[in-house]
């Protein structure tokens, strides 16, 4: 068996062996080479006195010569390395498996290291593996960092390209958004619109598309709903007011004596036409009609044309107030009156409705007599 008091690995034979001269005698410091420097005189000095039990170690600073070891196994050899005291230690049966106590030594003795070169070696080794493990911690943090930003960009990407609203959490909504609620037919029918008492537009009409069925059997007639260029307002809100209050039951197709169908191409037995103050008093001037004194609509008999002032219809009359609604239902079922027919008639009775035909855009009470708007001409069905 191998031990640190025999012939072993690393240790010098002859005078310094086992049981031979030598033994107990002080280590003896061998100088470097020529041209080899040591380490420095102060530095060893520091370390005097150490235990002598590591003095089978090599000096790392010493030179040496290369030594072979026989090994059992021809097939393999050793030859130490400079660092080999550093990172071989000793076992129980020598190096690579082979009983030191049975090898005899050869070669020329390898120099003798104190136990100050051991520590200085082992400084060294840890310093070394200290560093390299700082290095690959560091590049494995990194490495993660690195993989980190990249994922959490990743992640980013992929929640706003499927999320858009992600990038509005804790922001401000837009306004405009489609939350806003849609105004019903009612409501539109209630409010007023901008449109100035003397504007002009520039003559020209587009009709409105599609078509709306006539619902009864009585007197059918046909229609187009034109709209003049630039009113701004509303003209799919202004034929659907047409269609429903023509066909409503106290309007002329009261009973089913009339039914009003509105049509887009073909020939219509009127157009009924929203068109500015300035266009409104063109078209019923050529019926010997002023709409310019009062602002009022006609029906251009002369023409095709039954004529809405679409001042009127934004602003509605101060005779009607905020009913402005009933007041637009009145413009309708007064002017197509005339087209089936009607002239214009009063109220007779203090308090009554004033009928359909009465001018109530402009009044409600006369000679006395106070009238009550009335937008229909069959109020009580």
């Amino acid at each position: 068996m191998s031990g640190r008091g025999g012939v072993g690995y690393g240790r010098p034979g002859g005078q310094g062996s086992a049981g031979g001269p030598g033994v107990g005698l002080p280590r003896q410091r061998q100088a470097p080479p020529a041209g080899l420097r040591g380490p420095r005189q102060d530095y060893l000095d520091a370390f005097e006195g150490e235990d002598e039990e590591f003095a089978w170690e090599d000096d790392v600073f010493a030179p040496r010569a290369p030594a072979t070891v026989p090994h059992r196994d021809p097939a393999v050899a050793h030859a130490s390395g400079p660092y080999s005291s550093a990172t071989a230690w000793p076992t129980e049966t020598g190096r690579d498996g082979v009983d030191d106590d049975d090898v005899p030594p050869t070669g020329a003795p390898a120099p003798v290291r104190g136990g100050k070169g051991r520590t200085f070696t082992g400084i060294a080794a840890a310093a070394v593996t200290t560093v390299l493990a700082v290095v690959v911690a560091g590049q494995v943090a990194s490495g993660r960092d690195d993989d980190a930003v990249q994922s959490q960009s990743a992640t980013d990407q992929a929640r706003d390209a499927r999320d858009p609203a992600s990038r509005g959490d804790g922001r401000p909504t837009p306004s405009g958004s489609p939350g806003v609620a849609t105004l019903t037919y009612e409501q539109k029918m209630d409010k007023r619109y901008t449109l100035g008492a003397t504007s002009k537009g520039p003559g020209e009409f587009d009709a409105v598309k599609g078509i709306a069925k006539a619902p009864g059997q009585g007197q059918k007639y046909t229609y187009r709903v034109d709209v003049e260029q630039g009113l701004g307002l509303d003209g799919e809100l202004f034929a659907q007011a047409v269609q429903k209050t023509l066909n409503d039951d106290r309007s002329w197709a009261h009973n089913g004596a009339r039914t009003f169908e509105r049509i887009y191409s073909g020939k219509p037995d009127f157009v009924i036409t929203l068109a500015s103050p300035g266009t409104t008093a063109i078209w019923c001037a050529k019926s010997g009609l002023d709409t310019t004194v009062d602002n009022v609509s006609c029906d251009s008999a002369a023409t095709e044309r039954v004529m809405i002032n679409a001042y009127r219809w934004a602003q509605g009359s101060e005779t009607y107030g905020d009913q402005i609604h009933a007041y637009r239902q009145m413009l309708i079922n007064h002017e197509i009156g005339h087209r089936l027919g009607f002239s214009h008639v009063t109220c007779d009775k203090n308090g009554d409705l004033a009928p359909v035909m009465q001018q109530q855009t402009k009044f409600l009470d006369h000679d006395g007599i106070r009238c009550r708007a009335n937008p229909w001409p069959y109020p009580g069905s």
